[in-house]
C-alpha cells in the first residue's frame, strides 16, 4: 500500500477549539481518523509547530520518494526554509500538495500570499477537511 505524508504546520493541534468558526469542530484525531479511512494509502499525518522538523519532514519525503500533503499553516506566508524544503519534493518529481482547511484569499489579506504555493503542485483550499481527501483523490489518480 502507498504511503502519504500527510504534515501539518503550526497550531493545527488545537482544531476542534481554536476558531471552529473558521476551522470547523473536526480535531486533528478527527481528520487522522477520516483520512486512514481510506483504504488506497498507508497515512502518515504528522503535525508540528516547529518549522525545522517541518523541513526535515520534507527532506524525508524526498529520500523515501513519498508523495506530500502539506498544510503549512502560518509558515504558508513567510517561510522562504519550507518553501525551499518543498521545492526539493517537487523537483524530485514527486507530488506535494499543498492544502488549506479554510480559503485564505477569503480571508486578512496577509493571508493571500503563499510562498509555498509557487512550488507545490497544486493548491486545494477552502473545503474544511474535504481539502486533504480532494489531494489524496488526486494522489491515487497520479502514476507512481
Amino acid at each position: 500500500m502507498p504511503r502519504v505524508l500527510v504534515l501539518n504546520g503550526p497550531n493545527l493541534n488545537r482544531l476542534g477549539s481554536r476558531e471552529p468558526d473558521i476551522y470547523g469542530t473536526g480535531s486533528l484525531d478527527d481528520l487522522r481518523e477520516a483520512l486512514a479511512a481510506d483504504s488506497r494509502f498507508e497515512i502518515d499525518l504528522r503535525q508540528t509547530n516547529d518549522e525545522s522538523e517541518l523541513i526535515g519532514w520534507l527532506h524525508e519525503a524526498v529520500d523515501t520518494r513519498t508523495p506530500v500533503i502539506l498544510n503549512p499553516a502560518a509558515f504558508t506566508h513567510y517561510s522562504y526554509g519550507l518553501r525551499d524544503a518543498a521545492a526539493l519534493v517537487t523537483k524530485a518529481g514527486l507530488l506535494l500538495i499543498e492544502v488549506h482547511i479554510s480559503n485564505p484569499h477569503a480571508r486578512e489579506e496577509f493571508r493571500h500570499t503563499s510562498v509555498i504555493s509557487g512550488v507545490a503542485t497544486g493548491v486545494i483550499a477552502g473545503f474544511g477537511f474535504d481539502s486533504y481527501h480532494l489531494a489524496l483523490d488526486l494522489i491515487g489518480r497520479r502514476p507512481r
